[in-house]
């Protein structure tokens, strides 16, 4: 039996645990690599370093978008398709996510490129910070595309049922940067490029492994030439299922813009820099949220392709319980730690001050933070497309945007902390008013249809 039938066969907690677990460690090991990044430069370079790649944080929060916009649209798509049997078609949606990542990627980075300077003096990067900003920007650019094959093309290899093999694909990249980073920064001396260059490396070997195990014999699904020419339908249908976390990314460049601005007016580059550990922290604690998340999703897609809704409730139940188990010990963690956490990046006593403070605050909703990812991922796995960008777009436009133009303006630094949380327990509400009318759906189909 392939993997992709035992989708719809297998019991679900069995089934959760094989594709959430290698997610959770894959996403684990992606977000460690990030944390580690930044604890080299923060002790290799310096505080102004980690100031400088926090300025530079939206442009590569733009490049993750478009890269989820096609990883992430294909890889719903496909599950679904699985789940209805229609292989061909599958096919066709992996080799048109391959074309289009590449061209889209490279077309950006090269833009990016021609207007870095003006781009990253409008994201707020001084005299001081440009340098730095410019040097490890203009890496990432040109390595970009490597970024996203990888990416991409490794949702689509657990969207297929080989979650095992994109948890490797994860841990080739992370382990190569791992080990490249204290070499470049700190044996060769090349500074803040050096972890640019670490990071660009490390893709681009993630991207030919990609490659060559979807022209290879162990995939189910096979990445042929006739499948890249560009299918009209098939890229709208890509864009369409994508563009809710397309749309949430994108949205978090513009929240980054405007916490670096409120950051650095009330509380100057530590409080920048602060902000850049508190990312790479919150990204280490909600990564294996999204490993439950990246785990559930062949499966809710499979199932409800097929029509199975018991199977698409038990898992969305089980998802949301494990991921909310998680979110609390994180969320222990930080009060706890706090200190401690920051300290590990610089040691500072202004940067340790005000990040400690940051962070509590920041994270201060992170309990019901998997709840509302797992529901909203939920929708994207059905492929119900405006359901997923309204919830997405609740916290990040709705919400978070509205109160980083006011509350810092009311009460300084301390408003810029503030409006996070109270942006999360705001999409929480409304996305379980949500998700409670799509279970009562499904469980009117159910008991209408029983088997």
């Amino acid at each position: 039996m392939d993997n992709s039938k035992l989708l719809g066969e297998e019991k679900i907690g069995k089934l959760l645990w094989k594709f959430s677990v290698p997610a959770i460690v894959g996403m684990l090991v992606n977000a460690l690599y990030n944390v580690v990044d930044s604890i080299f430069v923060g002790n290799g370079v310096g505080e102004i370093a980690l100031a400088a790649v926090a300025i530079a944080f939206p442009i590569m929060v733009i490049l993750m978008a478009f890269g989820v916009l096609i990883g992430v649209g294909a890889s719903s798509l496909i599950s679904i398709r699985l789940g209805q049997q229609r292989i061909d078609e599958a096919e066709k949606i992996l080799g048109n996510a391959y074309m289009l990542a590449s061209i889209v990627m490279t077309a950006l980075s090269m833009l990016m490129l021609i207007f870095l300077d003006p781009l990253l003096i409008s994201l707020g990067a001084g005299i001081d910070l440009l340098p730095y900003a410019r040097d490890f920007m203009s890496i990432i650019l040109l390595g970009s595309v490597f970024m996203h094959i990888g990416f991409g093309m490794n949702t689509i290899i657990r969207a297929q049922g080989d979650p095992k093999t994109a948890m490797l694909t994860m841990f080739i990249s992370a382990g190569i940067n791992i080990v490249l980073n204290p070499l470049f920064i700190f044996a060769f001396k090349m500074g803040i490029s050096g972890s640019a260059w670490a990071t660009v490396l490390a893709q681009a070997v993630s991207a030919i492994w990609v490659t060559l195990y979807f022209i290879g014999k162990k995939s189910f699904l096979k990445l042929r030439i006739a499948n890249l020419y560009p299918d009209r339908y098939i890229i709208l249908q890509i864009m369409k299922n994508g563009l809710s976390p397309f749309l949430m990314q994108f949205a978090s460049s513009i929240v980054a813009v405007l916490f670096n601005f409120s950051l650095l007016k009330y509380g100057g580059e530590v409080a920048i820099a602060s902000m850049g550990i508190i990312q790479r922290v919150a990204m280490l604690l909600v990564m294996p949220m999204f490993g439950i998340s990246q785990g559930l999703q062949p499966i809710i897609g499979f199932n409800y392709g097929a029509k199975k809704y018991d199977r698409v409730i038990k898992v969305l139940k089980l998802g949301i319980i494990s991921a909310t188990v998680l979110s609390i010990m994180g969320f222990i963690v930080i009060q706890v730690f706090d200190t401690k956490i920051i300290s590990v990046f610089n040691q500072d006593p202004a940067l340790i001050a005000v990040g400690k403070q940051g962070i509590k605050i920041v994270l201060a909703m992170l309990p019901i933070l998997g709840f509302q990812l797992i529901s909203a991922q939920y929708f994207q796995a059905v492929g119900k497309a405006k359901h997923a960008i309204f919830l997405s777009m609740s916290r990040q436009v709705i919400l978070l945007i509205p109160l980083l133009l006011i509350m810092p303006n009311l009460f300084g630094l301390m408003g810029a902390w503030i409006a996070t949380p109270l942006a999360d327990l705001g999409a929480a509400v409304v996305t379980a008013v949500f998700l409670l009318k799509e279970l009562r759906r499904m469980n009117s189909a159910i008991n209408k249809n029983p088997l």
